[in-house]
């Protein structure tokens, strides 16, 4: 494992911020790790990058424990904190310079770094300029730029897109995934449909405990509720509910049928079937045999964000 975290638990003060959690990340996974604010996310980011110690618990990074093995962990890191530390009067250059000096670069090694960096992270176009001139985008670029300066094996991103535009949050996850191949990465987000398009596997944090881990499927798989069918058809009928109504509240595995309205000789219905079925087939053949025509069969089931919900909204997480 990349990472092993056993037991984790840490106060500021009396209140736990983080309460006994263990989980592994794999060697190349990427992993998101969800939560609302105030879960434990964030110190828990920081006690794996050695920035926080813990009150409890034990953490390794390729088998170095982070209490006996502090520096050697930190090389092996890179670190994109939730507020990202830039000094804004150098510009990009020379700031990626200085970061990798830090980190024991020199001479043609870390200017090859830098070109790298650069290229990797899209900010050719502004490699010149003071940081303290550049976007929120270009900004947050730089941010992780710094943090694979020294082309670490581990990439510990703390909201890496937070305050990014629509066409940002896709760069950024592009490069995200572009990462994965090489690295190990956990990230945090609130963009739950990020989490989807990036993620190998899901961890969702509550008041400092992991209340549920696996990957986007299974999580839908394990939390899903009953599931939901849209149908729209075209039929000639005089009284739908009598015709067509009995037909489908009568498929297997329909818990409830909704008539939602007709335009003309169009007729939608809104069908609640039991947690894991799929009555499109049934649905398909039965419009054959009546002849009627479908314009629409789709299927909804339980989204990320409503996995979410559940999870981390207290009165339902308590019940």
């Amino acid at each position: 494992m990349a990472i092993a975290v056993r037991n984790l638990t840490k106060f500021y003060g009396q209140e736990k911020a983080v309460d006994d959690i263990s989980f592994d990340v794999r060697t190349g996974e990427i992993l998101g790790f969800l939560g609302p604010n105030g879960a434990g996310k964030t110190t828990t980011m920081k006690i794996v990058t050695c920035y926080l110690p813990p009150n409890a618990g034990t953490v390794t990074v390729d088998d170095l424990n982070i209490a006996d093995h502090s520096l050697d962990v930190r090389r092996k890191i890179g670190y994109l904190a939730e507020h990202n530390p830039l000094y804004l009067d150098m510009n990009v250059i020379e700031y990626l310079a200085y970061t990798g000096s830090l980190h024991g670069l020199e001479n043609s090694g870390l200017r090859g770094r830098i070109k790298d960096m650069v290229e990797l992270c899209g900010l050719g176009d502004v490699r010149h300029k003071d940081i303290g001139e550049l976007s929120k985008g270009y900004r947050q670029r730089v941010g992780l730029a710094q943090a694979m300066i020294h082309d670490p094996d581990v990439l510990i991103l703390d909201e890496p897109t937070s305050g990014l535009d629509p066409n940002q949050i896709v760069e950024i996850r592009s490069l995200i995934r572009h990462l994965g191949r090489q690295k190990t990465v956990i990230f945090s987000t609130h963009i739950l449909s990020e989490v989807q398009a990036t993620c190998d596997r899901v961890i969702i944090i509550n008041e400092g405990r992991i209340v549920a881990d696996g990957t986007p499927e299974q999580l839908q798989s394990d939390f899903r509720g009953s599931e939901t069918v849209t149908v729209e058809l075209k039929a000639k009928t005089s009284d739908a509910m009598q015709d067509l109504f009995p037909k489908f509240r009568s498929i297997e595995n329909v818990e409830k049928a909704e008539y939602t309205g007709a335009h003309g000789d169009t007729h939608g219905f809104t069908l609640h079937t039991v947690k894991g079925s799929d009555v499109r087939e049934q649905i398909f053949r039965l419009a054959v045999v009546q002849g009627w025509t479908l314009l629409e069969l789709s299927r909804r089931i339980t989204s990320l964000e409503e996995i979410f919900h559940k999870l981390t909204t207290i009165d339902d997480h308590k019940n």
